[in-house]
C-alpha cells in the first residue's frame, strides 16, 4: 500500500524572490500534480480498503506534503472520482484488453483519475490529461504502465474529446 508520508516525486517549484505571490504556470502545474498524487494515493487506499471519500480526504489532509498541493482540485478528484467510479469503469471499459478487475490498483486507479478529468474537466486539454497520468505511471505504476495509460486514455480521448481532437494541429497536420 503507498504510504501517505511518502514524499513525492518531484519537488513543486518554489516563487522566487521578490515575486508579487502569483503562481507561476509551473508552480500552479505542480500543485496539480501533487494533488493527483494525493487523489492516487487516496483511490488507491479506497480500492484497497475501502472507507469513505471524506474520511480519505481527511486522512490525506494530514500528509506533510498536502500544503503544497491545490486542497480544492485535490478533493474534487477524490471525490469525483469515487462518486462516479462505476461510470468510469464503463467508459473506459470499451478500451481495455482485459476486466478493469485485472488491472493492478495502481494503473486502475491512474486510468479511473484520467477519465473523470476527461469526462468532467473540458478546461484541461486532453494532451496534459495524458501526460499527467503518464507521469503517476511513471512513478508509481508497474515498468510499462505508462503505455498502457496512454493508449488507453488516448482512445478514451478519441471518444470523450472528439472535437478537441479535430481541432488539434497535430492531427490535422497534411503530409508533406
Amino acid at each position: 500500500m503507498m504510504s501517505t508520508e511518502a514524499a513525492p516525486p518531484s519537488k513543486p517549484e518554489q516563487a522566487p524572490k521578490g515575486s508579487t505571490g502569483l503562481q507561476s504556470p509551473k508552480s500552479y502545474k505542480n500543485r496539480r500534480r501533487l494533488s493527483r498524487e494525493l487523489a492516487l494515493q487516496g483511490i488507491y487506499q479506497w480500492q484497497i480498503a475501502g472507507g469513505s471519500a471524506r474520511d480519505i480526504d481527511a486522512q490525506l489532509q494530514q500528509v506533510n506534503f498536502y500544503g503544497r498541493a491545490d486542497g480544492s482540485y485535490f478533493t474534487d478528484l477524490l471525490q469525483g472520482v469515487l462518486q462516479h467510479a462505476p461510470d468510469l469503469q464503463t467508459q473506459l471499459q470499451s478500451h481495455l484488453d482485459r476486466p478493469m478487475a485485472e488491472l493492478s490498483p495502481v494503473e486502475c486507479a491512474i486510468l479511473l483519475i484520467g477519465a473523470y478529468e476527461m469526462a468532467h474537466h473540458p478546461e484541461i486539454p486532453y494532451r496534459a490529461i495524458i501526460n499527467e497520468a503518464i507521469e503517476l505511471a511513471k512513478s508509481y505504476g508497474g515498468t510499462d504502465g505508462h503505455k498502457y495509460i496512454n493508449g488507453v486514455l488516448d482512445k478514451l480521448a478519441a471518444r470523450l474529446r472528439a472535437t478537441e481532437l479535430q481541432q488539434s494541429p497535430s492531427r490535422n497536420r497534411s503530409p508533406d
